[in-house]
């Protein structure tokens, strides 16, 4: 009876790391919502996807302008922010499809061959995979829940994570907890606002990122191919 009780502490024991080590567990995200992220730490994010300017198609003068007004938008900042660049596979499966059933209707012969050879051309390219790729451009905008009170400010980080950890709730937490969530949300929309404004007055649009949109993004990133293939079908 005692090797048997032995065995199993042994066997528990080592059930221990497999469940506490996955890859939700690594993650330092607690929750995605209301277009916001909320990590562990209680830092808040939100994501803007931004559009390129391809400068190759303006002349020295406005290359010039750009660069000083993108220069000037930095030291405006008075918050960090964080720039991404992904390298995405160009997925032409869908073009595809619409290119091939309009070819379909096409009833011209000398028409329908023109069709043909783009459409050969298109699955030529797209034949080879995680060879040819676009740029997307990201901007993750922080907020800091405790930020306001200089107090939680110089309490050490450990301290930070475990009173997010291990905080009790009840129906009092729960509302004042849900109250600062909307606060601290208004302020990050707030930065995400600024920060949209002073790329738009260079002519760079862009859009913050919905919750579905971060967590297929966060999905792609973390499990590309599974993310592909439900993606197709």
């Amino acid at each position: 009876m005692a090797l048997f009780n032995l065995w199993e502490q042994t066997e528990i024991q080592k059930a221990k790391p497999e469940n506490m080590f996955n890859t939700e567990t690594m993650l330092p995200i607690s929750e995605i919502r209301s277009d916001t992220i909320i990590l562990k730490d209680g830092w808040f994010r939100s994501i803007l996807k931004v559009e390129w300017i391809n400068l190759d198609l303006k002349n020295s003068d406005e290359i010039q302008i750009v660069l000083e007004q993108y220069k000037r938008f930095l030291n405006w900042l008075g918050f960090p922010i964080q720039i991404i660049i992904r390298n995405n596979y160009l997925d032409l499966s869908k073009y595809l499809n619409y290119v091939e059933k309009n070819i379909a209707k096409i009833t011209n012969p000398i028409l329908k061959e023109s069709g043909n050879s783009y459409f050969s051309f298109l699955q030529n390219i797209d034949s080879k995979q995680w060879l040819i790729y676009e740029k997307a451009f990201y901007i993750v905008v922080p907020f800091y829940e405790w930020e306001a009170d200089e107090s939680n400010i110089k309490k050490s980080w450990i301290s930070k994570i475990l009173e997010t950890l291990w905080a009790k709730d009840d129906v009092e937490k729960i509302v004042a907890r849900y109250r600062s969530f909307q606060k601290n949300k208004n302020m990050l929309d707030t930065r995400c606002n600024l920060v949209m404004d002073g790329l738009f007055s260079i002519w760079i649009n862009c859009e913050k990122l919905s919750t579905s949109d971060i967590i297929s993004l966060l999905f792609n990133y973390y499990n590309p191919l599974l993310h592909n293939a439900q993606a197709s079908m």
